[in-house]
């Protein structure tokens, strides 16, 4: 009897297995979009400048996704996003320190030629000042003498 059900049980599982595949890509079902690791920009790396010490690349960069303590010379930038329907992206880059300075970068993402500052988007506004007849701690004090 086992033979007989060992045959169904193979089948079944190969149509359950297809179902999956079926099933998400049918018009209407949510799928989640999985994003891991740090956001790697071509801006961020464009920043980064040879002589570079390890703040200056944590301000940019953020903390790396990986520090391994046999390579601690190394960080590992690494992005994954998978939005439903569309291709993976993955990104990758490797920054090589010597006595906390960046020597080198390897990885998807390279360096532009011209250095790239982001501009902060703030604005100053100039209040008028306020016409106050006395503070509160005038108003306490005052009560007193």
């Amino acid at each position: 009897m086992s033979k007989q059900l060992f045959p169904v049980v193979i089948l079944t599982s190969l149509s359950l297995l297809g179902c999956s595949t079926v099933v998400s890509h049918l018009p209407g079902v949510y799928t989640l979009e999985i994003q891991q690791g740090n956001i790697i920009d071509q801006a961020m790396i464009n920043q980064l400048k040879p002589g570079m010490n390890k703040r200056q690349v944590l301000y940019i960069m953020g903390s790396p996704m990986l520090t391994d303590f046999f390579h601690q010379k190394r960080w590992d930038y690494l992005y994954y996003d998978k939005k439903a329907g569309e291709d993976k992206i993955q990104k990758r880059v490797v920054l090589y320190f010597n006595n906390d300075q960046i020597v080198g970068i390897q990885g998807d993402l390279k360096p532009g030629d011209l250095a790239e500052v982001k501009t902060a988007e703030q604005t100053t506004l100039d209040l008028p000042k306020r016409d106050l007849d006395k503070t509160l701690w005038d108003k306490i004090t005052g009560w007193f003498s």
